[in-house]
């Protein structure tokens, strides 16, 4: 059995008229009973000849455009356009012309002469019967009529939807106006042109596509499921913050053109707001020389539990019990949080960011070993993870940090090397909080360094 031939040229563009024509008639005949007398109006009104000519005559109550005034206001009157966007200047920035050929005419009018664009929107081998006939396509014109003279007499009726209706451009007042400085004086009117915005609906309507699929696509909704279980996906996840929505036409969308009616209504406006400043939750030690004086102390917790620490010390507390126990209840708050500081460092920052000669140059070299223990993984730090591994620079933490503990209390109370000591020994035999630390990653970094080292 021989494959049937691709229908194309003249006969394609017949039999895609004669199935249009076809449906339509019999949607009309299903609405009338066998017998009713207006089925021979009907029939012959859907004769090929007979609805091409009253399409040829209502396709002035319409206008296709690319480009429409009724957006911007409902009752509007003035110059619409049809541009087609492979036409237009190709420019950096989004517009109509990276449509290209790949776009969907609008149409404005009267509704119930859209029968006549959707007729003209037929295709046969993906090109429409309107841009055949824009195109003067000799086996389109055949198809509307065998007289050549009256298909070129219909073709022309049918293209001048796509020219604007009135002599010459013009606009409304309520439409869209702005004066333009085209010339160099702001002060002259002459330096003045005056614009007329319209809406591209073209632009629109492909907007709403993209939008509608990266939002509701099956692929979308896969990847959404991924992000909200934290699960790896190999697609992408689309999503637009701050998306709004125009509705236009109300209860009746199609009074706006036939595309808002396809849409219902509905017009994304994507977000045009400037980026709100957020503070970053984790503050770094960009010049300075010890995370104590800046980062630890600016943590609210760290601050209200040195205060309580003063003010109990202050009080000459009885040497009892209840006395030890209520400052090493302080002093574990401050160690835990001395311990949640170091972790956010380590797992929040990149290994080796304390090589940033530019910002922490001047963190000393204890406080880098403490702070960024993974740069010691990096290729070229063998004599960093050697020194991390001897541990030498622990006791030097725990100096630093009774140092800067004795600093904030040190203003009422007699504190000096004593207390210094106690201090650091605390911090250093803090077996649940530091030393558990350290532990961790001595047991990771232990196989890196045995790799690196001579």
């Amino acid at each position: 059995m021989s494959e049937a031939p691709l229908v194309g040229g003249k006969a394609g563009y017949q039999a895609a008229i004669a199935d249009f024509l076809q449906e339509r008639l019999q949607t009309k005949l299903d609405k009338l009973k066998p017998d009713d007398p207006q089925r021979n109006d009907v029939l012959t009104s859907f004769a090929h000849n007979v609805w091409l000519a009253s399409a040829a005559k209502r396709v002035e109550q319409i206008q296709a455009v690319t480009h429409s005034l009724k957006p911007i206001h409902p009752d509007a009157r003035g110059t619409n356009l049809y541009v087609e966007p492979a036409s237009l200047p190709a420019l950096a920035e989004l517009g109509s012309h990276a449509l290209g050929a790949q776009f969907a005419g609008d149409v404005v009018g009267n509704a119930a002469a859209l029968d006549v664009y959707k007729f003209l929107k037929l295709e046969v081998n993906g090109r429409s019967l309107l841009t055949a006939l824009l195109a003067q396509d000799a086996d389109a014109l055949a198809a509307l009529h065998t007289d050549p003279a009256q298909a070129q007499s219909l073709r022309d009726a049918f293209v001048s939807l796509t020219q604007p209706r009135a002599e010459g451009p013009s606009s409304h007042t309520l439409a869209k106006q702005l004066y333009w400085l085209t010339g160099d004086e702001a002060c002259a009117d002459a330096d003045y042109a005056l614009l007329a915005p319209l809406y591209a609906t073209s632009l629109a309507h492909a907007v709403h596509a993209q939008v509608q699929e990266d939002r509701f696509g099956e692929a979308n909704k896969t990847a959404r499921v991924a992000k909200k279980e934290r699960k790896a996906h190999d697609g992408v996840f689309h999503d637009y913050p701050g998306l709004a929505v125009q509705n236009m036409g109300g209860t009746k969308p199609q009074n706006i053109s036939q595309l808002n009616s396809e849409r219902r209504g509905m017009n994304y406006l994507l977000s045009s707001l400037p980026p709100q400043w957020q503070t970053s939750a984790m503050r770094l030690p960009v010049q300075a020389g010890s995370v104590f004086d800046r980062l630890f102390i600016a943590r609210p917790e760290v601050r209200r539990t040195v205060r309580a620490l003063r003010q109990f010390l202050e009080s000459d507390p009885e040497p009892n019990l209840a006395t030890r126990q209520h400052r090493e209840a302080l002093l574990d708050t401050l160690l835990d949080e001395l311990v949640s500081l170091a972790a956010e460092l380590q797992q929040q920052l990149p290994p080796g960011w304390s090589l940033d000669d530019d910002r922490f140059a001047n963190l000393h070299r204890s406080e880098q070993l403490w702070l960024d223990p993974l740069r010691a993984e990096l290729p070229d730090q063998a004599a960093f993870a050697q020194e991390w591994l001897q541990m030498d620079w622990t006791t030097d933490i725990g100096k630093r940090f009774a140092n800067w503990l004795n600093a904030q209390l040190r203003d009422k109370l007699p504190l000096g090397d004593a207390e210094a000591r106690e201090w650091a020994k605390v911090l250093l035999a803090d077996e649940d909080g530091f030393q558990q630390q350290l532990r961790s990653l001595r047991d990771r970094l232990d196989g890196v360094t045995t790799e690196v080292a001579p």
